[in-house]
């Protein structure tokens, strides 16, 4: 059943709502061997790139292997992903997934050799090495298996060292815009009352329902501007919505959802088939007598109490909408059907999202 609560005003920060120009992430990727695998990782006979990067990375060390005959089974070819935190400096460390792109089994227990992380300007921008924490565990016999999470899968907390910096000098910056990631025009604006109100009239000026402009003062620190501004409370505004995921049967309404008056009637119909064929045997003692089967069916329809016609009153607040709907007595996933229906006849005042 759908539940009700008080609706409040809640007000949130700014720093919450919005992203700062700059100031983001950057993904970087390389290619790496994980080796020390307890008889679990690649077949080289059939992952022939993973035995082409174990003979480069010996030789490398001054051992020549050309020509060599060697099937190890405890070396893996992995990706290693990660994202470049913003303003992150020469010799800091940052977290990285590695990930498996042959026919390893598992990365249990395996160390991830020094591996190159590269941004899309084809650069190197950090080092990845350590130890690889699986949080899968996989075990098998001669007639059955058992795998516990995605053992192909791990992590490196802190294992990777960043070698360069993103050349970006925020000091510098004379205007900075702001990024709302729920764009409406009430919350930017809003925003813009919010920072012309304790910066000063004209410091901010709204854009568009997602972007809000301000103009940094030569005197005052940016980074210690934006840390004074980014903390003010505002009320964020937001469009009606009602989301529903048919696969759990979730529906989530928002605060500002209306319904008009409307009538409902629901109910379910179940079309039952059985099948029972009656085999007949002959006589004994018959010649050429045979066996026959008579087809036995039982078809039924039976129908659910529904209902009845119920009224759903106009509802200005959300308690209200839930009350109207919970009246109802269906189940959540007749529920969905329900408010589809509502939506139809125009009577749901919501943008409607199925999942």
């Amino acid at each position: 059943m759908l539940q009700a609560s008080p609706v409040l005003a809640e007000r949130a920060r700014i720093k919450d709502l919005v992203e700062f120009e700059g100031v983001r992430g950057n993904d970087l990727v390389g290619y790496g061997l994980v080796v020390g695998l307890d008889g679990t990782g690649d077949t080289l006979r059939n992952t022939p790139f993973t035995e082409e990067a174990l003979a480069n990375l010996l030789e490398r060390l001054g051992i020549n292997v050309s020509g060599e005959q060697f099937r190890p089974q405890n070396v893996a070819a992995v990706l290693v992903t990660g994202v470049l935190p913003p303003f992150a400096r020469t010799g800091s460390l940052m977290d990285v997934t590695v990930s498996t792109i042959g026919d390893a089994d598992s990365l249990l227990g395996g160390t991830l050799i020094m591996t190159p992380l590269n941004a899309a300007d084809g650069e190197i921008y950090a080092v990845a090495q350590g130890a690889v924490i699986s949080g899968g565990a996989s075990a098998e016999g001669d007639a059955a298996s058992v795998t516990l999470g995605v053992p192909t899968s791990g992590t490196i907390p802190a294992g990777a060292r960043i070698e360069r910096e993103i050349p970006f000098v925020f000091n510098d910056m004379q205007r900075l815009r702001l990024s709302l990631r729920n764009p409406d025009f009430t919350t930017a604006a809003r925003i813009e009352e919010a920072i012309n109100g304790r910066l000063g009239r004209g410091s901010a000026r709204m854009l568009d329902p997602g972007t809000v402009e301000i103009s940094l003062s030569e005197s005052v620190s940016p980074a210690r501007l934006v840390s004074t501004m980014e903390n003010l409370e505002i009320e964020p505004d937001q469009r009606a919505r009602v989301v529903i995921d048919q696969r759990s049967g979730t529906i989530v309404l928002g605060a500002d959802v209306r319904i008009s008056r409307v009538a409902v009637s629901q109910g379910n119909l179940t079309l039952r088939v059985e099948e029972a064929p009656l085999a007949i045997q002959p006589n004994p003692f018959t010649n050429g007598g045979e066996t026959v089967v008579v087809p036995r069916t039982r078809v039924g329809i039976e129908e659910e109490e529904g209902v009845g016609l119920a009224l759903v009153e106009d509802a200005v607040t959300l308690p209200e909408v839930i009350a109207g709907l919970n009246a109802l007595g269906v189940a959540p996933r007749d529920m969905i059907d329900i408010l589809k229906a509502i939506k139809a006849a125009g009577a749901l005042h919501a943008e409607f999202i199925v999942q």
